[in-house]
């Protein structure tokens, strides 16, 4: 199955272990709570999903790399201790707590969260001496003399032997004990993946065209040469750092994330064309409603390849315009609660206006630490919470500023500023649905209603940015084109059209 389906069943896996009855006990007992398996190749997101999954089930989470680990440190050091057996005393060797299992309780302790997910990855390439502690871990839910504690939940990653000369296969008794899942890689799944981080538009265009490129493990004479989603992903944060610093990245950076040459080079060469159409094609004029006659003419008479470069780019663009405002949305829609719980605080007027404010500041910076602290948030959302700190700062200081004592005039002050961010707002979401009319102005004069205008509105239904824009705002052309151009033939042409370009 593909990684987001990998996903939906671990979360639902987890659901079913951590479900309890009316007295307080798991459904499915701990010893029937079968670990997860996920079996896949390297670098196709078993570790990213890990995290995803902690927090969306609102969980810890606790990840190991067992490769990293000896013997030791898996279950813990020997010591003698004495016991008594039918009254005579007896040196026997016991084993500190597991250095795995003590971090465990560390973690409940620093987040609160009593209930997590144990994750423990390469857990078929450990070493001879820590394979029987890893099938004892598996089977009996143990590292050494320790138990994993009730409601943590184990889930483990491997490798399967192709892709790794040190993976040791588990015997029946072992798997019968788990539950199974494989990993395969999905370029649709990771493209959701991929619009959703915003990686860089130039990544995904050619992924989209190139698609046989976006997982491949070749062995030759020279060794193994593969590319990765994980290589794309990280080569996507460095290509948009490199643009912020105005570094150009050519074949030998390429290559140092995707190790495969063939495709680095291939990556590269259409790297360098990718900036040559910004450039040639003006595309901030473009959005902007200027569009040079001679642009259009350039762009109807250019191989099919270089006018899906230039949708790409368009679509890049709006996209960025579009997660903007959202992110902007929902910072204005948090502060908007929080500034609701002032309301009333204020309107009483039982304290000091720069007293609630206060409290009301220290309240919404703890309950960002505590989730912080849980690991309960995303950056996104981290952000976001501290753009409302800044504001709500802003709003104190404003206040203090002005000397407004008296909670009434104070709230009316607040409101006022709120109000202009929320105009602010709406003056984004009107330049963000003008960059979008101006787009298909430009598709429309020179493609018409051919397949470049098909891929850009099938991109722009696939994108969650550009979803959550055109259910607020009204485009006509976007839906037009969709009633006429999105049948199911037309869709399928376009796929197959696309998959003809990759190699």
């Amino acid at each position: 199955m593909n990684i987001k389906r990998a996903k939906q069943e671990i979360k639902d896996t987890i659901e079913a272990y951590l479900l309890k009855d009316e007295y307080g006990e798991y459904v499915i007992p701990q010893i029937r709570q079968r670990p997860v398996l996920l079996l896949g190749a390297p670098g196709i997101g078993k570790t990213q999903i890990m995290e995803q999954i902690a927090k969306e089930c609102g969980i810890a989470l606790v990840a190991y790399t067992i490769t990293h680990h000896t013997r030791q440190s898996a279950i813990g050091l020997p010591f003698v201790s004495k016991q008594s057996f039918g009254g005579r005393e007896y040196t026997v060797t016991e084993y500190t707590m597991s250095e795995i299992v003590a971090s465990l309780y560390e973690k409940m302790e620093k987040t609160g969260l009593s209930e997590g997910i144990l994750f423990i990855d390469e857990i078929n390439c450990v070493s001879e001496t820590l394979a029987p502690a890893m099938l004892q871990f598996l089977q009996c839910k143990t590292f050494g003399s320790h138990e994993i504690p009730q409601g943590w939940i184990i889930v483990a990653a491997g490798n399967p032997p192709e892709y790794n000369k040190s993976v040791r296969e588990f015997d029946v008794v072992t798997m019968d004990r788990v539950k199974k899942i494989e990993v395969e890689p999905d370029f649709a799944v990771w493209k959701e993946y991929a619009q959703l981080q915003q990686l860089h538009p130039a990544v995904i265009s050619y992924l989209n065209t190139r698609t046989a490129y976006f997982y491949k493990m070749e062995t030759t004479v020279d060794g193994r040469k593969f590319a990765t989603p994980r290589g794309w992903e990280d080569l996507s944060q460095m290509l948009t750092v490199y643009d912020a610093l105005g570094k150009e990245m050519d074949r030998e950076v390429v290559v140092q994330y995707i190790q495969h040459e063939t495709i680095a080079k291939d990556f590269a060469n259409y790297l360098e064309l990718y900036r040559k159409y910004q450039m040639d094609y003006q595309l901030e004029e473009v959005l902007a409603g200027r569009i040079d006659p001679l642009l259009l003419k350039k762009a109807s008479h250019a191989p099919f390849d270089e006018r899906l470069s230039v949708v790409g780019l368009l679509l890049g663009r709006c996209r960025n315009r579009f997660a903007g405002l959202m992110r902007a949305e929902q910072t204005t829609e948090l502060l908007c609660e929080e500034l609701k719980k002032l309301k009333e605080q204020l309107l009483a007027g039982e304290n000091s206006v720069d007293g609630i404010l206060s409290v009301g500041l220290a309240g919404f910076q703890a309950e960002t630490d505590r989730r912080k602290t849980a690991e309960l948030l995303t950056r996104q959302e981290e952000q976001t919470r501290r753009g409302v700190t800044e504001l709500l700062e802003q709003y104190q200081r404003n206040l203090r500023k002005e000397n407004v004592q008296d909670g009434g005039a104070a709230f009316a002050r607040i409101k006022e500023w709120f109000d202009g961010e929320q105009d602010a707002l709406d003056q984004e979401a009107e330049e963000a649905g003008a960059m979008l009319e101006h787009a298909f102005d430009f598709l429309e004069a020179a493609f018409f209603a051919g397949q470049e205008m098909v891929i850009f509105v099938t991109e722009l239904n696939r994108d969650p940015y550009s979803i959550h824009f055109l259910q607020e705002y009204e485009c006509e052309r976007y839906y037009r084109y969709n009633r006429e151009l999105l049948f199911e033939e037309s869709g399928q042409a376009i796929e197959a059209r696309l998959r003809a370009l990759g190699r």
